[in-house]
């Protein structure tokens, strides 16, 4: 995979480039990984499922061997926490198909570099979710974990939130789509993983749930009629993965009644062919670029490199999703901005706190 990057940043980022491509990527497409093949599936899907299953476990297995050319980079530098927590969260996603068919040896290297991560000291903002997760992958893997980082993250965030479903990236608001990039997919993930284990954390799922539902609302409702969203804050360059929320609210059918799923699947599409689409997204030989509508490098923090850009593979969690479920199985319909401007009658829509 090269390497593109921000002037003057290429060494650094390669670093963690590599497991940034691969976390991200697989967080996006575990929910197919795990989905079983049903009647109603074509067998040219249930084949290609069966390549990637064998392709995602012989990923992850050179990534964690010390001995592979592929031999990803743990704990090397403060970035690798944030996608070693993309690989949980991926992991996660799909316990069957990855976690459970990793063999003995590489489950252990798998734990050991999840622990190598804890000498990175996250930063007082959504990176505090980046430590719980890896502690919740420990939890599942069967080894020691620690409690208090997830604690910490959990309580840290319920004392940012702002209202009507948005977060605080920290004490203060930021207008960017980290809501969606990290923070309400995190949370529902470590409330799926690790409620239970604590009554204090599984009192908070009911608020998680709901504040998450709104923001999704709020995120339909971003997506204009052609596709288009505010290109607003860090980390534009994601592309489609601005609408993580969105889609995985979708798949957990997590959607507030006002908003159907064909709606949800007609304006992530429609957002998908606007941020992938464009001449100059991949290179010739396939490789993403850096950009939001084409290849415009300029849009690129000091952060982002060719790794960072697969968390666009976030909007598709919902493939993860049956054939014959609501979000694919009804007919089109528009979502809520076509709708709108196309003059139609609708109820207003309200803030929402819980």
């Amino acid at each position: 995979m090269p390497v593109e990057a921000a002037p003057n940043q290429k060494e650094a980022r390669a670093i963690g480039t590599h497991l940034e491509a691969l976390g991200r990527l697989l967080a996006g497409i575990a929910p197919w990984l795990e989905l079983e093949s049903s009647a109603t599936e074509t067998p040219q899907e249930t084949t290609l499922r069966t390549r990637y299953r064998t392709w995602a476990l012989a990923g992850i297995t050179s990534a964690l061997d010390p001995s592979s050319p592929d031999a990803m980079h743990f704990g090397q530098s403060s970035q690798t926490l944030v996608d070693s927590s993309f690989l949980a969260l991926a992991i996660l996603r799909a316990p069957n198909q990855l976690l459970k068919k990793l063999d003995p040896t590489t489950q252990h290297r798998l734990a050991q570099a999840l622990i190598t991560q804890r000498q990175v000291q996250p930063p007082f903002n959504n990176w505090l979710l980046f430590a719980a997760l890896n502690e919740a992958l420990l939890f599942k893997l069967g080894q020691p974990w620690d409690r208090m980082r997830v604690d910490y993250a959990l309580r840290e965030l319920q004392s940012w939130y702002l209202g009507d479903g948005t977060y605080g990236d920290g004490p203060h608001f930021h207008w960017d789509f980290y809501n969606s990039f990290v923070i309400h997919p995190y949370l529902l993930q470590l409330m799926d993983t690790l409620a239970d284990q604590s009554p204090s954390w599984s009192a908070l799922r009911p608020a998680i749930e709901q504040r998450a539902q709104r923001q999704a609302a709020i995120q339909e409702h971003l997506i204009a009629p052609d596709g288009t969203y505010p290109a607003i804050g860090r980390s534009i360059t994601y592309r489609c993965g601005a609408f993580h929320l969105l889609a995985d609210a979708a798949r957990r059918h997590l959607l507030p009644e006002a908003i159907t799923s064909p709606q949800v699947r007609g304006a992530l599409a429609a957002v998908m062919h606007r941020t992938l689409d464009p001449v100059g997204t991949f290179t010739p030989e396939g490789w993403l670029q850096i950009g939001l509508a084409g290849h415009q490098p300029s849009l690129g923090e000091t952060y982002i490199s060719t790794g960072s850009l697969y968390l666009c593979s976030a909007a598709w969690l919902p493939l993860g999703l049956p054939p014959d479920d609501p979000f694919w199985s009804h007919p089109p319909q528009p979502w809520t901005s076509q709708t709108i401007w196309s003059g139609k009658d609708i109820p207003a829509d309200h803030s929402q706190d819980v």
